[in-house]
């Protein structure tokens, strides 16, 4: 992103009664040793009165990808982070859920592929949880979903292989598990130009060949779901690499559409680029019906390890989608 300060906008919840917003501009949100919290294309789990935040660690040197037609800026994969929080403020550093190799080319784990965007699910008939992520080489031309599974919510997660479901591409993506237990993957297929929508096995740990296709030719990623009286939104940025753009979302009612498109959810200054920041998840706070966190990332795209985060506390008034800076 052209922004290189860190932004921080937390929704804290306390008692599980009120919400305060805390505006920190220029601060780096902290883990409870005072570490900078190392979580981006960030996906959270509630389970047992916890938050568990799953990130792709980025450390060490950015550079760009050769050979491409666009800024394919790369730092070497560190692996999926693991925190937890009683109440979105303290971050407790549960270390790395999914360890990356290092020298060998032909693992998907290695650090010089991609590992974005790990989201987890737990499923409650096998009492696994799950995780999925975007795995890749670095020219972005594998694009298949990771898969890993774990006993504990902060892992250590075992990593089962990858898939490419229905044979289709799966770059930006996100998991959802729906009020009747069913899970679902959401994610950018054909080149970035179509988002898919694909239901998973009983077991979240397959793709069934349940699936429909949404933002035909419209060109959207990084999709961040959430269900509201009965209704799911769905928040996508486009697809303009590093650098920011106006967010969109739709709405269903339901999960496979069809789905209707709105507009931009963002209000105010800078609400075209969306803040500055790409949205990775949509959180809704346990026990505040109606509030959610918009969670995104300010990428710094020329020192990747040093991106920040924008956490927006919003509302859904009258079935739309007001997000706030």
């Amino acid at each position: 992103m052209k922004h290189l300060f860190l932004l921080l906008f937390v929704s804290v919840l306390l008692n599980n009664r009120c919400i305060s917003q805390v505006n920190k501009v220029g601060d780096n949100l902290k883990d409870n040793d005072g570490n900078v919290i190392n979580a981006h294309g960030a996906g959270v789990l509630y389970y047992n009165q916890t938050y568990y935040l799953f990130g792709e660690i980025k450390n060490g040197k950015t550079w760009l990808v050769p050979g491409q037609n666009w800024e394919d800026y790369r730092v070497p994969a560190g692996g999926i982070s693991c925190y937890s929080s009683k109440d979105l403020k303290h971050w407790r550093n549960l270390g790395i859920a999914l360890k990356p190799t290092t020298g060998k080319d032909s693992s998907e784990l290695d650090t010089g592929r991609v590992i974005e965007r790990p989201k987890v699910l737990y499923n409650e008939k096998t009492k696994k949880f799950v995780m999925w992520f975007h795995s890749d080489k670095n020219d972005y031309q594998s694009s298949k979903a990771g898969i890993a599974i774990s006993d504990k919510p902060e892992g250590p997660y075992s990593y089962l292989g990858s898939v490419k479901p229905n044979n289709q591409m799966l770059r930006d993506m996100t998991l959802f598990k729906d009020s009747d237990g069913n899970g679902y993957v959401i994610y950018s297929s054909e080149d970035n130009n179509t988002m898919h929508i694909c239901l998973l096995s009983a077991d979240y740990l397959k793709p069934t060949t349940q699936y429909s296709r949404i933002f035909i030719d419209k060109r959207r990623e990084s999709p961040a779901i959430f269900k509201h009286g009965g209704k799911y939104f769905l928040i996508t940025s486009g697809c303009s690499g590093w650098s920011p753009n106006a967010a969109s979302y739709a709405v269903a009612d339901k999960i496979m559409g069809p789905w209707k498109e709105v507009g931009n959810p963002c209000i105010g200054k800078d609400s075209e680029q969306t803040f500055f920041a790409q949205g990775s998840f949509v959180l809704p706070v346990v026990g505040r019906q109606g509030r959610f966190i918009f969670m995104g990332d300010l990428w710094n795209k020329l020192d990747l390890e040093k991106s920040g985060y924008l956490w927006l506390p919003f509302t859904v008034a009258n079935g739309k989608i007001e997000i706030h800076r």
